[in-house]
């Protein structure tokens, strides 16, 4: 039988609104990361948007309303599948669009469309759901080996606490270092905080929004709500921007109600400590570093300031800026799930970050989000340039007194 399906069904009024809005002016095109390493117009965003254009014609325009949907041509439904899913999520397009279509929040709806129609995910993508139900997170790693292998011996949590802190998947098992510099400031700072246990540290439901396949998002956002609730907290920190994201954005409307707790990314956390006197860091650094804005951390939640904040703290650094930054920050390719499967794209994007840090002649790349610090740490290996690249939590942890 035909899927006729409306191409609508997943898409809100305003994001309706906006396909129909892309004039194809190709401005976004100066600004995509995948266009940068493939120069492939058939996954721009203009292309993406074409397409689903003409979906949406062929099940809700005038000639199908007239004489019925009709289905969508197979072979550019694969075509555009690719192509959506090569995409990074980053959302640079959408920051520089001239008619201001949100594309950070527009691709995993697409996404979504086209996991119900059975064209989606790509490769390993599809194994995420069966991964996060057995073992909690998208690696399909012990739930016994989240925080054994780097949390610090010395580092108190509480039972109950106003402040929880998340690992984390990618942290806890792809960027131990990072997290493992979370929990040592968090311990400096002094203030007492708590975390799950890490049986029920579960997956926040990121890659599953990201990858379109949104089944399990209600239980697993439920279960950690719920379970932060139960301990008193009131702040729920983590490093993680792709977490904080979700959490920030959809946890509420899939949870149903307000969050019981405040969202912080640990650099807002540990800005606002240093801030308040209740984190200094006497220890000299004499470097210039130079600070990657995470995509879901500046364009995704608008944290910016807080990173350099905390950097320009540190005695004797000197902060360095990439060409694009901030809002404008270049994806370094770890983003959307496409790593996953576009591997040597993502090598090429982390490297072009790399070649740029080297350029400015920067001492340090500093990142803040786990998937970059996997990534661009692989990225580097064999590289002609080389630099050193330091989590901001885990270069914090070590000039601590």
């Amino acid at each position: 039988m035909k899927n006729k399906r409306s191409f609508t069904e997943e898409l809100t009024a305003q994001q309706i609104l906006e396909i129909d809005a892309c004039t194809q002016c190709g401005e976004c095109l100066k600004h995509c990361p995948v266009q940068d390493v493939t120069g492939k117009p058939a996954v721009s965003p203009p292309e993406k948007i074409r397409m689903f254009r003409e979906f949406i014609r062929a099940t809700d325009g005038l000639k199908a309303r007239i004489f019925g949907p009709a289905e969508a041509d197979r072979k550019l439904l694969e075509d555009f599948t690719k192509a959506v899913y090569e995409c990074t999520t980053c959302g640079s397009c959408g920051q520089n669009c001239p008619v201001g279509i949100f594309t950070q929040r527009l691709w995993p709806v697409l996404r979504k469309e086209m996991v119900k129609r059975g064209l989606g995910p790509l490769g390993v993508q599809a194994n995420l759901p069966q991964a996060i139900s057995k073992s909690g997170n998208p690696y399909d790693k012990p739930a016994s080996d989240r925080y054994k292998p780097w949390f610090p011996d010395k580092v108190i949590v509480a039972g109950r606490a106003d402040i929880a802190y998340y690992a984390g998947c990618t942290g806890a098992y792809e960027a131990q270092p990072m997290v493992r510099g979370d929990v040592l400031v968090l311990g400096a700072v002094g203030e007492p905080f708590t975390m799950l246990p890490p049986e029920d540290e579960v997956c926040c439901g990121f890659p599953l929004f990201i990858t379109g396949q949104f089944d399990l998002l209600k239980d697993l956002v439920t279960r950690l709500v719920d379970g932060y609730q139960a301990r008193g907290v009131k702040t729920l920190v983590c490093s993680c921007p792709c977490c904080v994201n979700i959490m920030t954005r959809d946890w509420p409307p899939i949870y149903g109600r307000a969050l019981p707790f405040k969202i912080r990314h640990i650099t807002q956390y540990v800005s606002n400590a240093i801030m308040s006197g209740r984190l200094k860091l006497n220890k000299e650094l004499r470097e210039s570093v130079i600070y990657h804005d995470p995509c879901y951390l500046s364009r995704g939640v608008g944290v910016i300031e807080e990173p350099r904040a905390v950097l320009r703290s540190i005695p004797g650094v000197k902060l360095l800026e990439f060409s694009k930054h901030g809002l404008d920050s270049r994806c370094c390719g770890s983003g959307g799930a496409a790593r996953k499967v576009f591997h040597e794209n993502a090598i090429a994007m982390g490297r072009l970050t790399i070649d740029e840090a080297v350029a400015r002649k920067a001492d340090r790349l500093v990142l803040a989000c786990p998937a970059c610090y996997a990534k661009v740490n692989e990225a580097m290996q064999g590289h002609k340039n080389q630099i050193r690249i330091t989590d901001i939590m885990e270069l914090v942890s070590g000039l601590i007194t």
